[in-house]
C-alpha cells in the first residue's frame, strides 16, 4: 500500500487583540493555535526568578518569575555539571538552589488550572532546522528522520559547526534539516548562538522577577515551526503581519517565500474549508462519525477520557465486524481531536469491546499511524483486555477548551460556557461578515451584560476602529435572559 500523499495549508487570522493560525492536511482542520493580546503564552519564555520557597520533601522549589502564580521546579529539572557523573540522578534539591538566589530559568509548561509553570534551567533555543542546547555538548536527532545515512550526516554536520565556533554547546536537529544544506544549518546556528549572547548578557543585567527573554509571536512561530516540505502555502489576511513575516523568511528561510501569500479575499479566511464550524465542534462533548457511532470526550483536570460507541450502526455481518468497523473509523477521528482540541497529559481511550485480537491489533496500529504527524509526542500502551488504551500526550499549552471557554456558573462547574471574550470575537467576526453581505446603516448588538460590559470598557478602542473599518454605527443593547454566549446582530 502506498502511503496517502499529504499536502499541508496553514491559515493566519489577525485582527488588532488576536491572532489565529491553522493547519489543514488534505483540506482537513488538524491543529488551531489562538493567541490573544490579554493572554499571551510564556512558553518558551526566559526568566530571571527569584528562589521563593525550597521543598525538600518534593526535591522542588517554588521560582517567582513576576507573575501571579509562583512557578514550580523540579529537582531533576535543574542542569548540574556532574550531572553525568550522577548516572544523571538529581542531587538533593538544597544543594542545588537556596531562598532567595537568583536564577535562570525557561518555562516548558503553561500555568494550567491552580498550577503555576512548570520550569527548567535545561535552557532551549528554537530555530527551524536546530535546537541550541546552551548546557549540553552532545548533538541529537529528531527520531523522525530515519534514514540512517542521513542522520549521521546532520550529526557529523552539526558536530564540525559547533566544535569551529569553540562552544562546548549541544543540539537537537529537528525534523525539517532532513536534506537541509549545511550553510542553510550554519545560518541558523549562528542565529542561535547570538541569541544566546543576548540572554546571558540581559540576565546580568536584569533585576529578578524579570522577563528576559519572550518568545516569537504566533505568526513567526509559524513560520519557525510549522514550514515542512508537505506544506504548500501559508495564508495571511493581515498586510502588516504578511510584510514581518514575509522578513523572517527572507532572512532565514529563504526557500519558503514562495509559499507565503497575502490573503485578500473579502470571505473572512476561516470561512474557507468551514474552519469557523470545525472549531465551534471540538467544544462539544460528543463527536458524530460518519457511520452512526459517535465518540464521547470528557476533560479533566487530571486526565481525558474518550469513549467509543456503536450507536445506531448496525451495517455489517454480525456485531464483531460492527464493532471493529466503528473502532477503526474512531481511531482516525479520536487522533485528529486530540489534535484539534489540544488534548495532553494522560488519555484513556475506551474502544469497544473485541473479540479477536487482530482487530485489537489493527486498531492500535491505525490509532499510531494518525498521530503519526502530530507535532505533540505522545506514547501508546498496548490495548488492556476490556479494549481500554493508555496513552499519553505531551502537554505544554492549555488545550482549546481552556482557551475558549470557562466554567459555568449557572451549573455549577459541570459544564462550559464559552467567556465574554470569546463571545466578543463571534461578534466582531460576524459584524464583518455582514458588512461584506449586505448593505445597512446601523449595527445593533444583542448581549449578555458581561459581553455588553466588556464592549464599553476593556474592548471600546477595538469597537471604535471597527465602525471606522466598516462605516457603520454599532449600538449595543443588554438582553438579561440571554446566557453569556448568547447574542444577535441585527441590522437597520
Amino acid at each position: 500500500m502506498t502511503e496517502e500523499l499529504v499536502k499541508e495549508e496553514i491559515l493566519v487570522n489577525v485582527t488588532s487583540t488576536e491572532v489565529r493560525a491553522a493547519l489543514l492536511e488534505n483540506g482537513v482542520l488538524q491543529e488551531v493555535y489562538i493567541e490573544r493580546s490579554t493572554r499571551r503564552g510564556i512558553v518558551s519564555n526566559i526568566y530571571k526568578g527569584r528562589v521563593s520557597r525550597v521543598l525538600p520533601g518534593l526535591q522542588a522549589a517554588f521560582i517567582d518569575i513576576g507573575l501571579e502564580r509562583t512557578a514550580f521546579l523540579h529537582a531533576s529539572d535543574i542542569t548540574t555539571p556532574d550531572a553525568a557523573e550522577n548516572n544523571g540522578d538529581a542531587p538533593n534539591i538544597k544543594d542545588l538552589v537556596r531562598e532567595g538566589d537568583g536564577i535562570l530559568v525557561q518555562v516548558v509548561k503553561e500555568p494550567l488550572g491552580n498550577k503555576g509553570a512548570r520550569l527548567t534551567t535545561s535552557i532551549t533555543l528554537p530555530s527551524h532546522y536546530l535546537v541550541l542546547l546552551p548546557h549540553s555538548d552532545s548533538v541529537r536527532i529528531s527520531a523522525r528522520i530515519e534514514d540512517d545515512d542521513e542522520r549521521e550526516r546532520l550529526r557529523d554536520m552539526v558536530e564540525v559547526l559547533l566544535k569551529e565556533q569553540g562552544l562546548e554547546c549541544g543540539a537537537i536537529v529537528r525534523t525539517v534539516a532532513e536534506g537541509a544544506a549545511p550553510e542553510a544549518i550554519m545560518a541558523n546556528l549562528r542565529y542561535t548562538l547570538k541569541l544566546w549572547d543576548v540572554v546571558q548578557l540581559q540576565y546580568r543585567l536584569a533585576n529578578v522577577k524579570t522577563m528576559i527573554h519572550e518568545d516569537l509571536s504566533l505568526p513567526l512561530r509559524v513560520m519557525r515551526d510549522m514550514i515542512s516540505t508537505d506544506v504548500e502555502r501559508i495564508l495571511v489576511d493581515s498586510k502588516e503581519n504578511f510584510t514581518t513575516m514575509l522578513e523572517f523568511v527572507s532572512t532565514y528561510l529563504p526557500d519558503a517565500k514562495l509559499m507565503l501569500e497575502h490573503y485578500k479575499k473579502s470571505q473572512p479566511i476561516f470561512d474557507l474549508h468551514g474552519m469557523e464550524d470545525e472549531i465551534k465542534k471540538s467544544m462539544d462533548r460528543n463527536i458524530s462519525l460518519e457511520s452512526g457511532g459517535y465518540i464521547v470526550f470528557d476533560q479533566t483536570e487530571a486526565m481525558t477520557t474518550v469513549d467509543v460507541n456503536t450507536g445506531g450502526y448496525i451495517g455489517h455481518r454480525n456485531l464483531e465486524e460492527t464493532i471493529y468497523r466503528t473502532n477503526l473509523e474512531a481511531a482516525v477521528a479520536i487522533a485528529r481531536q486530540l489534535r484539534l482540541r489540544n488534548l495532553g497529559g494522560i488519555i484513556i481511550i475506551d474502544f469497544i469491546d473485541m473479540e479477536e485480537q487482530e482487530h485489537r491489533s489493527n486498531v492500535l496500529q491505525v490509532l499510531e499511524n494518525s498521530l503519526s504527524r502530530d507535532r505533540a509526542r505522545s506514547q501508546i500502551t498496548p490495548m488492556s483486555p476490556l479494549g481500554l488504551v493508555e496513552m499519553t500526550r505531551k502537554r505544554t499549552r492549555e488545550s482549546l477548551q481552556h482557551v475558549l471557554s470557562e466554567g459555568c456558573t449557572s451549573c455549577n462547574g459541570r459544564g462550559f460556557v464559552m467567556t465574554a471574550e470569546t463571545v466578543y470575537f463571534e461578534v466582531l467576526r460576524e459584524i464583518i461578515r455582514r458588512s461584506r453581505q449586505f448593505e445597512f446603516e446601523e449595527v445593533l448588538i444583542l448581549a449578555h451584560q458581561d459581553v455588553i460590559e466588556l464592549l464599553l470598557d476593556e474592548q471600546a478602542p477595538s469597537l471604535s476602529e471597527l465602525e471606522e473599518q466598516t462605516g457603520k454605527s454599532i449600538r449595543l443593547q443588554t438582553e438579561s435572559l440571554y446566557l453569556q454566549d448568547q447574542f444577535d446582530v441585527v441590522l437597520t
